[in-house]
Parts: structure tokens; sequence; C-alpha cells
């Protein structure tokens, strides 16, 4: 694996990336609607400004969650708890680690958190 704190601020750049994107765009939506009584007021063909709405929230929603996991895995990492398992306290293995760098748990307790 490619440097550690490397690999965890391209991630935290991609989730900010996205996060600014989002709230961006429902900036826009906000302010487009400003004064319009009609919720449903829309483009035949495209969606509804309620339903651009809820899908522009979901997609800020998620790039702040993860840019928080980023953060906080940024955090274990200047902490010297990087990779260990915030439950069992037992190492998180290096696969799991690879496919998602913020991961606070290990796979089993990740499991049992559902």
């Amino acid at each position: 694996m490619t440097d550690l704190r490397s690999v965890l601020t391209e991630l935290r750049a991609t989730a900010a990336a996205r996060a600014d994107a989002a709230a961006a765009a429902l900036a826009e939506l906000v302010h487009d609607r400003q004064g319009s009584n009609d919720d449903d007021e829309h483009d035949p063909e495209g969606v509804t400004l309620s339903s651009e709405w809820s899908r522009l929230s979901a997609l800020s929603d998620a790039a702040s969650a993860e840019l928080q996991r980023v953060d906080e895995a940024l955090e274990r990492l200047d902490a010297g708890t990087y990779g260990i398992c915030a439950t069992c306290g037992e190492p998180i293995p290096p696969a799991r680690l690879e496919v998602r760098p913020f991961a606070a748990q290990c796979v089993p307790c990740a499991e049992k958190a559902r």
C-alpha cells in the first residue's frame, strides 16, 4: 500500500469536493425555489424539486459522513491507534484497510454493530 497519510489525504480531498459540490447545488436549488409556492413545478420530463432536494441532501450527507470518517482515521493515525479495532482492540486486517482505509473496526465487530 502506498503512503497511508497520502491515501487518506486524497480520500479527504475527494470527499470534501463532493460535499462542496452538493452544498453548492443545494444552495442553487434553494435560491431557485425562493418565491415559488409550487413545490412540484418542474419540467414535465424532469424530476420534481422535492426529489432533487432529497437527492442532493443525500449526496451531501454521504459526502459529509465520509469526510468525518476520513478525519477520524487521520486522528487515529496521529494518535498511533490506526489499524486497531476500536471495539475489540485487535489489529484490523490489512486487506480491510486497503479496501476501507478509514475503517475503525475489524469485520466481525463491524458486522455485530449493524
